[in-house]
């Protein structure tokens, strides 16, 4: 049976979850889906654009309303749920891949340079969070208790309040 590309992004979230970003590709894409690598291209031009699809994939169900507190912890929550999940919407986002309309979303609630500034800042730091977390788990550092209370604090200076 041939695979949908919802399999082949459901397949690739699951070696990101398995993997993490360090470990993922489409060799190891299609070895989960017990493809050739080249039938993943039937379904995505490149990898940059599997991982744009990974990163609408992580964020989309969140939604986005007038309370961009609540916006944030449910976008950062989104990204803490997947391994590197947050380097996969920082890549999307660097490289203006499809998390554009994320911004402009946030943006009907705020101005486009709150929106932006905010994007950033919340991949940014659900992006140390996952770095931080994976390494206090292996035991290299330890924890940092102030993690969850910092990003609120961060919040509060970007939309002053």
């Amino acid at each position: 049976m041939a695979n949908s590309l919802d399999d082949v992004i459901d397949g690739a979230l699951r070696v990101l979850d398995a993997r993490g970003m360090e470990f993922f590709s489409m060799r190891r894409v299609a070895a989960e889906l017990d493809v050739q690598p080249s039938a993943l291209y039937h379904h995505v031009e490149n990898k940059q654009t599997l991982l744009t699809l990974m990163a609408a994939r992580i964020v989309g169900p969140v939604t986005i309303d007038e309370d961009l507190v609540a916006v944030s912890h449910r976008l950062r929550d989104a990204m803490l749920g997947i391994r590197d999940g947050a380097e996969v919407v920082a890549t999307a986002t660097a490289f203006r891949l499809g998390t554009s309309e994320l911004e402009a979303e946030l943006a009907k609630y705020s101005s486009p340079d709150i929106a932006r500034t905010l994007l950033i800042y919340v991949i940014g730091h659900t992006q140390a969070t996952q770095l931080h977390s994976q390494a206090s788990t292996l035991g290299l550092i330890p924890h940092d208790p102030d993690l969850d209370e910092s990003f609120v604090r961060g919040l509060a200076i970007i939309l002053d309040r």
